[in-house]
């Protein structure tokens, strides 16, 4: 009697075990459809079948479970009842665990498509009441190009905040330069003899210069008068 007993309490468990992983398979297809980019307004036939099928496997975990508590209540012996009892405990959880997340999912699925059915309805509403009355479509189109010219005008004070930035770059350039040209003037002047060669050198380009007209004066007249 105890080995048919250890028999029936072997079998019931392998069955539980088995339905809690179809639990969980199904649980990861049912939790799909919440996640398609286009959610139905109405169940598909998958997701009715799905939710069927997980509704028939927790009847049927917990048919096992009860059948699992009158099996352990039946036996004579004390020796193994901890160790059923713990099993019987545990199988118990997850039952309850899977409920809940079916419950979880079904309002998951009902928000999904409350969301889905609010946006045409709020579309439509919007639509509707521009229809039957047209000054608000006025003023709401009004409203769209102001915010079109609004957008204009930071736009064109932004090139034209660049546009300052970049001519105040130019200023600042500028005096470096400014600052350069007397600060090599300076160095120059601070030289002994420096004017002296700069003034000799002057003189030497004028007097060039003036060589250089006379000659070209003359070869001039010379041309005109052979002529």
């Amino acid at each position: 009697m105890a080995s048919s007993t250890g028999t029936g309490w072997a079998q019931l468990r392998q069955q539980a075990r088995t339905l809690e992983t179809q639990t969980e398979t199904l649980f990861h297809t049912y939790s799909q459809f919440a996640s398609v980019p286009n959610i139905p307004l109405t169940p598909s036939d998958d997701e009715k079948q799905t939710e069927s099928k997980l509704q028939d496997i927790l009847e049927k975990r917990e048919t096992l479970v009860s059948q699992l508590s009158r099996l352990l209540d039946s036996e004579a012996t004390l020796t193994a009842s901890a160790t059923k009892q713990n099993n019987l405990s545990r199988h118990r959880e997850i039952l309850q665990e899977h409920r809940r997340e079916l419950t979880r999912l079904r309002s998951q699925l009902q928000e999904s498509r409350d969301r889905a059915n609010l946006l045409p309805n709020v579309r439509s509403e919007i639509d509707a009441y521009h229809t039957n009355n047209p000054e608000a479509a006025e003023s709401e189109y009004m409203l769209q190009e102001r915010g079109r010219i609004d957008n204009s005008h930071n736009m064109m004070d932004g090139m034209l905040n660049q546009a300052y930035a970049v001519n105040e770059s130019f200023g600042l350039q500028r005096e470096t330069l400014a600052s350069i040209n007397r600060r090599i003037t300076g160095a120059a002047s601070q030289i002994p003899g420096i004017n002296t060669l700069m003034g000799r050198i002057s003189a030497k380009k004028r007097r060039d210069g003036i060589i250089m007209g006379s000659f070209l004066a003359f070869c001039v007249l010379m041309f005109l008068y052979f002529m």
